[in-house]
């Protein structure tokens, strides 16, 4: 283990947050509150709000329908093969099976020991004529286990507000003693214009997802795939010149397949990063092919993503694959660290200038593994074996 030096901050403190609750007014929100009144409890009873959301890894969020029996038989053996649960009470579900749903999960969480895996929600919409029937009997059932609720088509902060204050009175009505967190689905044109605000809502955001499907068509984009690429959304090499420096248009030339969702989610993650929570994919649709999966999942890591969602079991492995660093940058990282000792100067690294900037680069590395290898014991002995010269 290699030990982080003094002088580098790599605590959960974020200054966005904390200035909200101070009261500064910015564009995006101007119905701000107090220091005192941000971080209290909504309603008497309430358990306290967190100043830090707890670094969990969730590498993967694995929807299953609790209505399906075929999916609710398998759950007991998922546990520990995935980071989160998420049993799902929205558009997956018809109308007709919404109650059946909403029972199966009670019966799950309270039926299921979880241990390192987190259980999730996504409740219906809150235009739906579900949501509050869904609020009002999985909290006081099962509010204590219930890690999260995700929350979809979020428009803008008084959606996160509405929540916010249901959550706190069934939390003091059944006597919770931790706060159920919330996360947001960005699906609409508004939600991605109001990001900022929506991601510094409220102390309970523990994150936000792009939702591609339902963005697409808010937008009007022209595609009906669910998240990736698309062929026609591309950019091609320039005519080559012939002798006479006239192009030839009509030459073979190299084309590259452009993503349609890299504004958004650099968008996203920019703004969770400001307020301090975790931004996550969302679902890539085409099951099969699990290439192109794969490819989505590491442009996601790598922009700043921390998980995303599965929809089906083999999109497990390729997100906790992807979504974990690889020995080789958890070795590299571990050098600079090493070589960088309480973080101040520049050092020379393979032929390679490593600073300060370098160095929490690195740092986000290293504790990413570290905080994966505390849940994932083959990921813990992988790590563990990596020799730092």
């Amino acid at each position: 283990m290699v030990a982080l030096p003094e002088s580098v901050d790599t605590g959960a403190f974020c200054p966005a947050r904390e200035r909200y609750a101070a009261g500064v007014r910015e564009e995006t929100d101007m119905s701000l509150k107090s220091p005192k009144a941000f971080f209290a409890p909504l309603a008497v009873g309430a358990p306290q709000p967190l100043r830090e959301i707890p670094a969990r890894p969730s590498r993967a969020i694995h929807f299953f329908d609790p209505s399906n029996p075929k999916m609710v038989d398998k759950i007991p053996q998922m546990v520990g093969t995935v980071d989160v649960l998420l049993g799902n009470l929205e558009d997956a579900v018809k109308a007709d099976k919404k109650i059946d749903a909403r029972n199966g999960l009670i019966e799950i969480a309270k039926n299921t020991d979880f241990g390192p895996t987190q259980l999730w929600t996504r409740i219906n919409s809150l235009d739906s004529p579900w949501v509050l029937d869904d609020l009002n009997e999985l909290i006081p059932a099962i509010g204590q286990k219930l890690d999260v609720v995700m929350v979809p088509k979020v428009q803008g902060p008084e959606d996160i507000h509405y929540i916010d204050r249901i959550l706190a009175q069934l939390e003091a009505k059944a006597g919770i003693t931790k706060p159920i967190l919330v996360h947001a689905i960005l699906e609409t044109a508004r939600g991605v214009a109001e990001v900022e605000a929506i991601a510094l809502a409220s102390p309970r955001m523990q994150g936000i997802s792009l939702g591609p499907a339902d963005l697409a068509a808010d937008r009007k984009m022209k595609t009906t795939r669910v998240g990736g690429g698309h062929p026609g959304y591309l950019v091609r090499q320039d005519a080559p010149k012939g002798a006479d420096g006239t192009a030839d248009i009509h030459a073979a030339r190299a084309i590259f397949q452009q993503d349609l969702w890299h504004y958004t989610i650099a968008k996203m993650v920019d703004a969770c990063a400001a307020a301090g929570i975790y931004p996550y994919y969302g679902p890539f649709g085409d099951i099969t092919d699990v290439v192109a999966c794969e490819d989505q999942f590491r442009n996601a890591f790598l922009l700043g993503c921390v998980g995303t969602w599965s929809l089906h079991p083999k999109q497990i492995e390729i997100a906790n694959r992807v979504f974990s660093p690889s020995v080789e940058d958890i070795k590299h990282a571990r050098r600079v660290v090493a070589a960088m000792g309480d973080g101040t100067g520049a050092v020379m690294l393979d032929g390679k200038m490593e600073d300060d900037a370098s160095l929490k680069q690195c740092l986000v590395l290293v504790k990413l593994a570290e905080e994966l290898a505390a849940i994932d014991p083959a990921l813990k002995a992988t790590y563990d074996a990596i020799e730092v010269d």
